[in-house]
C-alpha cells in the first residue's frame, strides 16, 4: 500500500470543532514505513493506526512515538493562516523511513498530517532531519485559506 502526503480529513473536522490548539498542544512527528497492508494519507485518523499496524519505522536511537515538534508559530498572511515548525532533527539515528506522521499527543494521538518522502530515506549513525518548507501561505505544511 502507500503513503500519500495529505492533511488528515479528521484533523480538519476536529480543528473546526475546537479539538486542536496548535500553539499549546504537543504535536509530534513519527517516522513511518510503507506497509503492505495499510495506506496512510487523508483518511488517517490517529497515530495508533500506524503503530497498531506496526508501520512505525524502527532503528538505533529512534524512540517510538517520534519527537515533539518545536517552535510552532501561527501566522496570517492575507487570507491564509498557516503553522510553521522548526526543522526536526533526530540525532545519531540509524533508520530507514518512507514518510512521517504529525499527530497531536495532547489529544489522544489524533492525526494532523501524513507525508510521503518519495522513497525510502536512510540515516546511518547520523542526523535524520525533517526540513519543513518555507513558512508562507503557499508552502507551509499546515495552512488554511
Amino acid at each position: 500500500m502507500a503513503i500519500t502526503t495529505a492533511m488528515c480529513n479528521s484533523f480538519k473536522q476536529e480543528l473546526l470543532g475546537g479539538v486542536h490548539d496548535l500553539d499549546t498542544d504537543t504535536l509530534k512527528v513519527a517516522l513511518i514505513k510503507a506497509s503492505p497492508s495499510a495506506s496512510y494519507g487523508a483518511a488517517t485518523t490517529n497515530y495508533s493506526t500506524v503503530t497498531g499496524a506496526s508501520d512505525e519505522a524502527t532503528g538505533t536511537n529512534y524512540t517510538a512515538g517520534g519527537q515533539a515538534l518545536d517552535s510552532a508559530t501561527i501566522t496570517l498572511s492575507g487570507t491564509t493562516a498557516f503553522v510553521d515548525f522548526a526543522d526536526e532533527v533526530f540525532t545519531n539515528l540509524t533508520i530507514a523511513a518512507d514518510g512521517a506522521i504529525i499527530y497531536n499527543s495532547s489529544q489522544s494521538n489524533k492525526a494532523v498530517a501524513v507525508f510521503d518522502f518519495g522513497g525510502t530515506v536512510t540515516s546511518t549513525s547520523g542526523d535524520f532531519t525533517i526540513v519543513f518548507p518555507t513558512a508562507d501561505a503557499t508552502n507551509a505544511v499546515i495552512r488554511i485559506s
